[in-house]
């Protein structure tokens, strides 16, 4: 079957309006960081309190997904992630209502992570619905290889277009009027996820898997956490370094637009690598991309110019897709399909949890010696993926699945 005969047969299986509906769903906690950034940072005028605002989001929302991801196993997607868009659609109402000049820090800072802690991440849990969705077709192998390679495809897409989205909507609306919209967003769509009739095939599948008996964190699946978490630090340290030389060059403003500019490439590469034959195994993918995630970002030492910043993160882009699509493949068939949930939202919760650590460590080291620091950082987090991808090749080669519905 051709990438492209799987992409339709699967936009045949579910129909279009799933499709939409679990892209969209996913975009307002895309958007959710950044409009929380700029609404608190601007209302405020204290981007110290902004940037400390959004980061608390992204923490607790690193740390709140596998909880309720353990949640969605043990009772199904509909019932939890309905609960969770409402709620997190209030939480960013309640920060643009709580946010004004003089507003306590501490407050924002307790809404931000209150709200973080309960938005879904759609994105793992559309990951988790394909193998039962798919469970009747022919050639279920090659239909889910295209289903996590349109998944990485769309998480990358949509971390382009929630912070562009949040942009044009600060024009246009202002930050508070942006920060609605991404409530309103999550309200309808991640709801509309939430009771979409693929969510009884999971909770059908989660109870009839049983409580099992093989545990979620063996040393394959500690490696793909850590796998994400080097993609994480990339994210941060890029995000860091392209605002630092931006701002030095006076356009601080196109920090975003450029920094989106990795998702571009990242996509084309998340949509193509289903034409790969299915005999190019996950963890051979896994080690052939963390080598391009090393090469393609070696030459941000070298980059002193916002033109050639946004030559070579485009590059890098094409790495990204392929290493991080691997990684969640690889969960989807080793870890317990009674566990999927679990997994994938850990999966996600270190990657938030790498940005925020890219950031952090880029920012510091960027005070002292510049944009060039913060590149390091996401050099030396490339060479780390490289390093786990061939120290645990064997390892993830030989791993048995857990499951064998394929």
């Amino acid at each position: 079957m051709s990438a492209i005969a799987a992409y339709r047969s699967l936009l045949r299986i579910t129909g279009p309006a799933y499709i939409v509906v679990a892209f969209l769903g996913r975009i307002p906690l895309a958007m959710s960081q950044l409009g929380v950034l700029v609404l608190v940072s601007e209302t405020t005028g204290r981007y110290g309190v902004g940037g400390a605002a959004a980061g608390i989001l992204a923490i607790s929302n690193a740390v709140g997904s596998p909880i309720f991801g353990s949640l969605t196993d043990r009772l199904g997607q509909r019932s939890v992630v309905l609960v969770q868009s409402l709620l997190g659609a209030a939480g960013l109402a309640g920060i643009v209502a709580v946010t004004d000049p003089g507003a306590s820090e501490g407050l924002i800072f307790a809404i931000a992570g209150l709200t973080g802690f309960v938005m879904p991440q759609v994105g793992p849990l559309a990951r988790v619905r394909w193998r039962p969705i798919t469970r009747d077709a022919g050639d279920q192998r090659r239909l889910v290889d295209a289903a996590f390679s349109y998944e990485g495809a769309a998480d990358e897409a949509s971390f382009v277009l929630g912070p562009a989205t949040i942009g044009l909507l600060a024009i246009v609306a202002e930050p508070a009027g942006a920060l609605l919209a991404a409530a309103v967003l999550l309200a309808i769509f991640g709801s509309w996820f939430a009771i979409h009739p693929t969510s009884a095939l999971v909770a059908r599948r989660t109870v009839a898997a049983g409580p099992g008996s093989e545990p979620l964190w063996t040393g394959v699946f500690a490696v793909l956490v850590l796998a994400q978490l080097c993609v994480g630090m990339i994210f941060g340290s890029i995000q860091t370094g392209t605002t630092v030389l931006a701002t030095a060059e006076g356009q601080a403003g196109l920090a975003g637009l450029i920094h989106a500019v990795l998702g571009i490439g990242s996509v084309i590469a998340g949509l193509a690598i289903t034409a790969l034959p299915e005999r190019v195994l996950y963890a051979s993918r896994m080690a052939v991309a963390s080598v391009g995630l090393l090469i393609l970002a070696a030459p941000l030492l070298l980059v002193d110019s916002l033109p050639a910043l946004i030559g070579v993160i485009a590059l890098l882009g094409f790495a990204v897709a392929p290493y991080m699509i691997s990684n969640f493949a690889l969960a989807g068939i080793l870890v317990p399909v009674h566990r999927v949930s679990t997994a994938m939202t850990l999966l996600a919760g270190a990657t938030g949890i790498g940005y925020a650590l890219g950031a952090a460590l880029g920012g510091r080291l960027a005070d002292v010696n510049g944009h060039t620091a913060a590149f390091a950082v996401t050099v030396a987090a490339a060479g780390l993926a490289v390093i786990i991808a061939f120290t645990s090749n064997r390892a993830l080669r030989e791993a048995v699945p857990v499951d064998q519905d394929y």
